[in-house]
């Protein structure tokens, strides 16, 4: 398994927590301010009280009475400008303004106390229109898919076959047809878009599934190998499953899958469930601390009690239901706890011979939709599972791992659509759950979607195509964090040290004398080498011309050079060698002045034999051949 890119694990900060703890510590620190407040206004209306029973005194004659009156006239208005006095100082308060729920707290008391004002006519008719335009957005939910802005992630050449986001959206996983399965944290990239960390969890297995666990701690990776492996957050494994008999015959009695997978699924509730189909007719449950056995067996059968193969599987949303789809087209829905029998078996839902390749639950838990390899999509009913509510046609498909799934507030489908390489775009199609009427589509690009995922945390949906990219679809305004994190960020400048610097090689157990000083910064190794006059000497230009200051220049000071020259300037054509020789024959003859001269001393002189002819060599013959003639 190889990996590239660990280092140091990253701190994770979880920014919704902090917020909470913070808000929470303000508005303690608030009710603690107003508490004080209202007992230091009682106890001034306490004094206030005692002042005037003591001022008046009870007299028969009426200019006394007159007298009181006017005096405790003047006493309530000494009273409530003390008590303005006090309430002004009492305003100025120390430390951070109030939350507005505080400060409209008193308001509250009295409306409730006196009931609500009815607001100005104005005020009514603006709340109406208001009124109005929430009811049209929330009649049209067209107005909230976020595909304002979009961002494109390069994950390879080949088809991104899984995509996998963690709960609260900071990190996306990626895996594909080249087997590599790479990390991208929004929150630490920038706008060159790049993924920190790239690895190959099932080595030369195509990726078909890609999960989070429902903490987000770890991650579920299934691959066409018959053994699913869990990795934590930063790659590392976390446990692999146990492969099965292939030799015996009852699938129950073995301890894991024989065949290759096809999809998986986390329990939604319970921490470290999760669960695998395979072409060996099994759905299988594991848990994380035993993996050398299974923790349950669902086999799919026809309705003849015939093994069919489970293309995809999911839990429901509560973890009660195990739904898959099968190779003859039928949907089956299982019990968690029971095995033996499915509590819903639709025998038709697609096409036999297709691939069924999504199920996937609503929100709300009610509703089944259904991406069939025959080009449709369905929504089932579960409370009356005996036909679809819903059909939609003229959807082509090419991948066995087509998504669909549903949007955050339950009121949209949403599926990919594939094509042919050069005939068309993929398109991301989105159907109105309550009339299953196309309502709006995105082209994504000139291949086909196979991955689709919408985050309801986030609004924002990822989308993976069949020519190696991962795209991200936001709204600045309807989306929160992930890819906003991101874009705004400058594509960081690769550092002068990080390239000149050269590799330390760590060698523990060489001798004193042979090891390297270890390099403690590479800032500091760069600033010490700008200060050494070898390393940091500027190397001198060649010389033009001759040679000067002992220097020897760039052709013709040497012999070596001038001969190199003059050889570089021959342009006689030397292809046929004999031609060549033969060239200077007739001016060796005529003038020898290489080899004849050097043996003329020496050469002996030449005699030939003489060739007698015929009537000679007649009368030399014998008398005896004569004869015999």
């Amino acid at each position: 398994m190889g990996f590239t890119g660990f280092g140091k694990k990253a701190r994770t900060f979880d920014l919704e927590a902090m917020f909470e703890q913070t808000r929470r510590t303000a508005v303690e620190r608030s009710r603690k301010t107003l508490e004080a407040r209202e007992k230091e206004e009682e106890m001034n209306r306490e004094k206030e009280l005692r002042r005037q029973n003591e001022d008046i005194e009870p007299t028969s004659s009426g200019s006394n009475v007159v007298r009181d009156c006017t005096q405790s006239s003047s006493s309530d208005t000494s009273s409530s400008e003390s008590e303005e006095s006090s309430d002004s100082s009492s305003d100025e308060l120390i430390g951070p303004p109030l939350p507005p729920k505080m400060v409209e707290e008193p308001v509250n008391r009295m409306e409730e106390a006196m009931g609500r004002l009815p607001p100005p006519l104005h005020e009514e008719e603006e709340d109406d229109d208001d009124d109005d335009g929430d009811s049209e957005e929330e009649e049209n939910p067209v107005q909230k898919i976020p595909d304002s802005h979009e961002i494109t992630l390069k994950h390879g050449t080949k088809t991104v076959s899984a995509l996998g986001l963690d709960p609260s959206g900071a990190r996306l996983v990626t895996g594909g047809y080249d087997y590599d399965v790479k990390f991208w944290d929004f929150a630490g990239m920038d706008a060159s878009f790049k993924a920190f960390r790239s690895l190959q969890p099932c080595e030369c297995h195509q990726i078909k599934s890609l999960q989070y666990s429902n903490t987000g701690d770890m991650i579920l990776v299934v691959s066409g190998s018959s053994q699913a492996k869990v990795i934590d957050r930063d790659g590392f494994e976390v446990m692999e499953c146990i492969k099965g008999d292939q030799y015996i015959v009852d699938m129950a009695n073995t301890k894991g899958h024989t065949a290759m997978l096809h999809t998986g699924s986390w329990h939604p509730k319970i921490k470290g469930e999760f669960m695998t189909c395979s072409n060996d007719a099994t759905v299988r449950t594991w848990e994380v601390e035993n993996p050398k056995k299974q923790r349950s067996v669902f086999k799919p059968r026809t309705m003849q009690g015939k093994k069919v193969v489970p293309t995809t599987c999911t839990y429901s949303r509560d973890g009660n239901l195990i739904a898959a789809a099968c190779q003859n087209g039928s949907i089956q829905i299982w019990d968690r706890n029971l095995t033996v029998h499915p509590k819903f078996h639709y025998k038709q839902a697609h096409d036999p011979g297709t691939d069924t390749s999504c199920v996937a639950f609503s929100y709300d838990g009610n509703v089944l939709a259904s991406r069939g390899g025959d080009d449709t999509l369905k929504l089932w009913d579960i409370r009356q599972f005996n036909k679809p509510l819903f059909s939609a046609s003229g959807l082509p498909t090419m991948f066995p791992m087509t998504d669909c799934c549903f949007s955050p507030d339950d009121k949209l489908v949403v599926t990919g659509t594939s094509v042919q390489r050069g005939c068309g775009s993929g398109k991301l199609v989105f159907f109105e759950r309550r009339t299953f009427q196309k309502v709006y589509e995105i082209d994504i690009t000139d291949a086909s979607v196979v991955r689709c995922l919408w985050h309801p945390k986030l609004n924002q949906i990822m989308v993976g195509t069949g020519n190696g990219l991962a795209k991200v679809y936001y709204d600045p305004n309807k989306s929160q964090r992930g890819a906003k994190l991101c874009v705004v960020k400058t594509q960081r400048k690769a550092k002068q040290a990080e390239t000149l610097t050269q590799d330390y090689i760590i060698t523990p157990h060489a001798l004193p004398m042979f090891r390297e000083p270890r390099q403690r910064s590479t800032r500091k190794q760069l600033e010490k080498d700008r200060l050494d006059p070898l390393k940091s000497h500027k190397p001198e230009p060649p010389v033009a011309g001759p040679g000067r200051g002992g220097r020897v220049g760039t052709h013709g000071g040497t012999l070596s050079s001038y001969i190199v020259k003059n050889i570089a300037l021959d342009k006689t054509d030397d292809s046929n060698p004999r031609e060549a020789i033969l060239r200077h024959a007739k001016a060796a003859e005529d003038n020898p002045y290489w080899v004849s001269p050097a043996y003329s001393k020496t050469q002996p002189k030449t005699m030939f034999a003489q060739v007698e002819s015929d009537d000679e060599e007649a009368k030399n013959e014998p008398e005896w051949k004569k004869r015999k003639i």
